[in-house]
């Protein structure tokens, strides 16, 4: 899914052939997270298992990382390709292009929100502290959504950014009154005696019919549309590799996911990993377009221009 995540900075990768620079016709530079939904897409890729483009550079980097990355840009020696928050897309799409494929966009994959307290109700958030693993995130605009539609008075109080990893331990100690959490969260908070006030997707879902855009795949415009057309193939095959054989990329996914169990590890792939990662289609682009003007209306993002989401 790719929300953030309390990963650690930027890693590399050693990759299985031998690395090339980023001019046309070479590899090049992607950073993704670690988290299992990433790792199982681009495995075939990484490991060059598929036809199409070589294998990529790789460095594996917290999705709040790899958002500033996108945001600095090629001049401040950011990636060619980077999967970052749909949030962010306002930023950088001067820049970066929206590949149609290889994100996490999904119904029923909702960031939650949760409480230390079986009883409590959203009127309990008012004013409160309510801790989040960034501002920069559709977590963070779908909480805003709800908060906005159901917290009465003023809202919320204070919003604490924490590391994902941080939040329900947070919340569990009294820290903070309620948390804002995503990923695997959705399976293992009930370990920490925790409760789940309200599914921020099944919110946005309800009042929007749109399935949730959460993590995005962007490339460099500069690649031009023949290169950006072939990234996008070769990452669809990756895709389909992965589907395929599933088992193939066991290896590399638990290498990555952060001590996850194999079970958590398999329900978190078969939430984010979907027909809109194989392609976004018209209802995946009709979700994120409607994201982001929602929070634009809010002034919560800058606004798009009319075609800022066309690819190539």
């Amino acid at each position: 899914m790719s929300e953030p995540t309390g990963h650690p900075a930027p890693v590399a990768d050693a990759p299985a052939v031998p690395a090339q620079s980023g001019a046309d016709g070479d590899r090049l530079r992607i950073a993704f997270s670690p988290c299992p939904n990433d790792t199982f897409v681009f495995h075939a890729w990484v490991h060059g298992l598929v036809p199409g483009l070589p294998a990529p550079e790789v460095t594996f980097a917290d999705i709040d990382v790899t958002n500033g990355l996108a945001e600095r840009g090629a001049a401040g020696g950011a990636p060619d390709v980077l999967k970052v928050s749909y949030a962010a897309l306002p930023w950088v799409l001067d820049e970066y292009a929206l590949l149609p494929c290889g994100g996490a966009l999904g119904r029923g994959c909702g960031p939650l929100v949760l409480t230390a307290r079986p009883d409590a109700s959203p009127a309990d958030l008012a004013g409160r502290r309510v801790a989040v693993p960034s501002e920069r995130s559709t977590a963070y605009l779908l909480f805003r959504f709800w908060a906005a539609a159901t917290v009465p008075g003023d809202g919320v109080g204070e919003i604490v950014v924490l590391p994902f990893d941080q939040i329900m331990p947070a919340v569990r100690d009294g820290a903070v009154d309620a948390g804002l959490v995503i990923h695997e969260a959705r399976f293992t908070y009930q370990t920490y005696g925790l409760h789940c006030l309200a599914d921020m997707g099944e919110h946005w879902e309800t009042t929007t019919g749109l399935p949730i855009p959460l993590g995005a795949i962007i490339a460099r415009r500069a690649l031009g549309a023949r290169r950006l057309g072939e990234l996008a193939d070769t990452i669809r095959a990756s895709v389909r590799h992965a589907w395929t054989d599933p088992q193939a990329s066991r290896g590399y996914v638990r290498a990555h996911a952060q001590e996850m169990d194999d079970t958590v590890t398999d329900q978190h792939i078969g939430l984010y990993v979907n027909e809109f990662t194989a392609d976004l289609g018209e209802t995946g682009y009709a979700a994120v377009r409607g994201l982001l003007e929602r929070a634009a209306d809010a002034g919560l993002v800058p606004p798009l221009g009319p075609d800022a989401l066309r690819f190539p």
